[in-house]
């Protein structure tokens, strides 16, 4: 749709009219795919341990990437056998909100078919990891079963929904949830394919539909979106869903214990490639403040708008912040506003002061606990001195509390009684799990992308890794009398941004392997991109570039002033200066 005074030149339009040498090659795949069926069915039967190129575009729709274990690459090519194809399954949950019922399902099926551990996500997901071709039907049935989905969970379409994932606190986080549902069930995917493929096993047929009836996707029209759409819903004052580097993001206004509306803002994202200047981080931009009626009829239009300017001949500059920063905000707000048929209101300004990560044990507006527990890098698994994932199942076995997980890959027990309280921490402690936040030291506030070996995309190491970098960190932290400040750290493989390295005190983005670039400046709400200090730095080299940093911010910070807040403060190129001498592997 454009409006009547422009000529419509946007990509999605003319699409399929586009010839074989025009748009990308997955835009192609996309149109061939008869919504998303493609050959799926017939390579899934097929004796083989992986799909076909164009295919492993498809499935990712349905909730998966095809992946191998780049560990075994050489050992397996050395023998003359095939890669260790295997396959990642994520599972779709509005705001991290799952039953103990559906927690111990994901559990099992992290034993049964995966490799025995389950992640929680960036995007409060669940992903299990190491599943064969021959089971990928059974996991998604049994997740389905459990009323959980995997569709739309990856591919190019709105991914999962963020919210906050505090535990009815007051009525108003109760609605932040509902919201975030709300978003999540309206740009769902309306292609019965999923149906077909994983859980029915044959053609669905609504009597009386057509069958180009029965295909027809309102929103995403016939080849969905350029890009992964992101979108989450913020409580006011409480950035925990990192709501600038999203899509659309909603911003809750509050009236006692009601949502009033919410102010939206849009345009964010982490992506980006390196050495191509043309993709970059970028914050989102306020747009309007709407009322809750206005949420799904203003969302979805914002995505038509993407759906057909975004770029969808080059995937690499496809992502809807894209459209903004180059169209401008003024421009967006007014197609949205043709589309919708009436003017929204300017935006209110918004304030963050914290980023909450809930752990620790907090009281609900009903009078029972919840309590949030620090997951590693999201990793729930059993090793020789803490037995997470045996723990948690035991716990969420004898207590059937309701499940959380948080934008920082960490899970909220809730709905617990106050006589409940010392039993559920004390059976905690018997698999090493503390329900003290304060214990976790350094690590509370890092977190890290799966990265290597199972990662296509990923050119160095981040959760495997992270862990020993922290404890570096923290023991410089130490010696320098900085012991117990808090620092927030992020850590990916590789430039598209998941667990978003661009916020936050420090990041870490991989160039290749062994080798990142240093972020530093972010704001602890992060509302404040960081910029990059030190690029190609080895891992070797990483804790004695940061070190001078953190001389200087021991020795000249203000009162409470984070170590982002002071590099901000100060500025990359004086930090550059001051530090370069002390330094090694800085090459600008």
């Amino acid at each position: 749709m454009s409006r009547p005074d422009q000529e419509d030149t946007s990509p999605a339009n003319h699409l399929l009219e586009l010839g074989p040498g025009e748009g990308s090659k997955v835009e192609h795949i996309k149109i061939e795919s008869h919504h998303l069926r493609g050959q799926i069915v017939e390579e899934l039967n097929q004796e083989t341990s992986r799909f076909s190129e164009d295919h492993v575009q498809l499935i990712k729709f349905h909730g998966m990437y095809q992946q191998e274990d780049r560990d075994l690459r050489q050992t397996r090519k050395a023998a003359g056998a095939e890669k260790a194809y295997q396959f990642m399954i994520r599972s779709r949950i509005p705001g991290g909100a799952v039953t103990a019922e559906q927690y111990l399902v994901e559990d099992d099926l992290a034993d049964r078919y995966g490799n025995s551990s389950l992640r929680v996500t960036t995007r409060q997901g669940f992903q299990l990891h190491g599943i064969i071709k021959g089971d990928i039907r059974a996991t998604i049935k049994s997740i389905n079963d459990a009323l959980l989905s995997t569709l739309a969970a990856c591919g190019d379409v709105n991914r999962n929904v963020m919210a906050c994932a505090a535990s009815a606190t007051s009525p108003a986080h109760q609605r932040v949830q509902e919201i975030a549902h709300q978003i999540a069930m309206h740009l769902a995917p309306r292609s019965k394919a999923y149906h077909e493929i994983w859980l029915d096993g044959e053609k669905a047929v609504t009597v009386g539909e057509s069958e180009e009836e029965q295909t027809v996707e309102p929103i995403y029209g016939p080849t969905y979106l350029p890009r992964k759409f992101k979108i989450g819903v913020a409580y006011p004052g409480d950035n925990c869903i990192d709501v600038y580097t999203q899509d659309i993001g909603l911003v809750a206004q509050i009236d006692g214990n009601e949502v009033t509306g919410f102010t939206v803002v849009i345009g964010g994202g982490m992506g980006m490639t390196h050495g191509k200047t043309e993709t970059f981080p970028r914050l989102a931009t306020p747009l309007a403040d709407i009322t809750p009626d206005q949420v799904l009829p203003v969302v979805g239009t914002i995505v038509t708008v993407q759906r057909d300017y975004g770029d969808r001949k080059n995937r690499k500059h496809a992502r809807m912040k894209y459209v903004v920063e180059e169209r401008g905000i003024a421009w967006f707000r007014a197609e949205v506003e043709h589309r919708l048929g009436y003017t929204l209101r300017d935006p209110s300004e918004i304030v963050f002061q914290d980023v909450d990560d809930h752990l620790g044990w907090h009281q609900q507006a009903d009078g029972r606990w919840f309590l949030g527990l620090n997951i590693v890098n999201g990793r729930l698994k059993d090793t020789e001195t803490q037995q997470t994932k045996t723990g948690l199942r035991e716990v969420i076995k004898q207590f059937r509390p309701g499940i959380r997980l948080t934008g920082q890959q960490n899970i909220l027990l809730t709905d617990i009684a106050e006589d409940q309280r010392t039993a559920l921490e004390a059976k905690l402690n018997e698999y090493g799990i503390s329900a003290d936040p304060t214990t976790t030291g350094a690590y509370r506030f890092a977190m890290a992308c799966p990265a290597l070996p199972t990662c296509g995309l990923a050119v160095a190491e981040a959760e495997r890794y992270l862990p020993d970098l922290v404890k570096e960190i923290e023991t410089e932290m130490y010696e320098l009398g900085l012991d117990g400040e808090p620092l927030s750290i992020r850590m990916t493989g590789c430039p598209n941004g998941c667990a978003r390295p661009h916020m936050g005190d420090i990041g870490f983005v991989g160039r290749s392997k062994g080798i990142y670039n240093i972020y530093v400046g972010g704001d602890w709400a992060n509302t404040r991109l960081n910029t990059l200090y030190a690029s190609t730095v080895r891992t070797e080299n990483i804790v004695s570039t940061l070190r001078p940093l953190l001389i200087l911010w021991r020795d000249e910070r203000q009162p409470a002033e984070t170590f982002g807040d002071y590099c901000h403060r100060i500025g990359i190129e004086q930090l550059q200066e001051r530090t370069t001498a002390a330094q090694v592997g800085i090459k600008g």
